[in-house]
């Protein structure tokens, strides 16, 4: 039974996650929207050079979970994953991770995003296994901080090898899915690296490895 390891933003997703719960949060008055798109834009550069600072993203994107109140932050979550996520789920995404499931494999989900946004929608691929960013709590409220090591680019790998030694689990005949060059060191690991859509960066080194290269969204 292999794993079947999907990248979300841009692969599984339509879209970014991430990027668009700031946006509904700036669209609702939740959050400034200049200084969000100010921030999100700089951030998004660095993002596609492959040089961002995970942390300082993190300190922007996660200060709205600490400044609000669980129950409207749970609220909003709902209502944000009914308007803007179910429309990015496509009917090839679901396909590929249910030809998966058929085969025996496990499905999972690796995602730098944080597991308050990613939670739910993992669970609309049914995928029950998630990693991904986690913000930290304290007293029953998100801090602002994050716990553990954030996983992004080679923090992916570190956190599929401490689930990986938790449950048994091996990396023979896994797969993984991503769209983005950032992913490279988890992409470098699998057995069966599969770029989706990907960005320049990730299809030059696919084109000249030889991996698969598939697309899951509609143009």
């Amino acid at each position: 039974m292999a794993l079947a390891i999907f990248d979300l933003d841009n692969t599984l997703l339509s879209g970014d996650s991430d990027y668009l719960w700031g946006v509904y949060l700036a669209d609702n008055g939740i959050v400034d929207r200049a200084r969000y798109e100010a921030e999100n834009a700089r951030f998004f550069e660095d993002y596609k050079a492959g040089r961002l600072d995970i942390y300082e993203f993190l300190a922007g994107s996660l200060r709205p979970l600490a400044d609000n109140p669980p129950a409207d932050l749970e609220r909003w979550r709902a209502d944000f994953v009914r308007q803007v996520i179910d429309p990015l789920i496509g009917a090839p995404a679901c396909e590929l991770v249910e030809w998966h499931r058929q085969r025996g494999d496990t499905p999972m989900i690796i995602t730098a995003t944080n597991s308050f946004v990613t939670r739910p929608i993992a669970e609309r691929f049914g995928i029950r296994h998630l990693i991904a960013t986690e913000p930290h709590r304290e007293d029953g409220r998100f801090t602002g901080r994050v716990a553990g090591e954030p996983s992004f680019r080679e923090g992916k790998v570190t956190r599929l090898r401490q689930w990986l030694d938790g449950t048994g689990h091996g990396l023979e005949g896994s797969y993984f899915y991503s769209d983005s060059h950032n992913a490279l060191p988890l992409l470098e690991l699998v057995d069966h690296p599969v770029a989706v859509d990907p960005d320049d960066k990730l299809k030059t080194v696919a084109e000249a490895r030889r991996w698969p290269v598939i697309s899951l969204h509609t143009p």
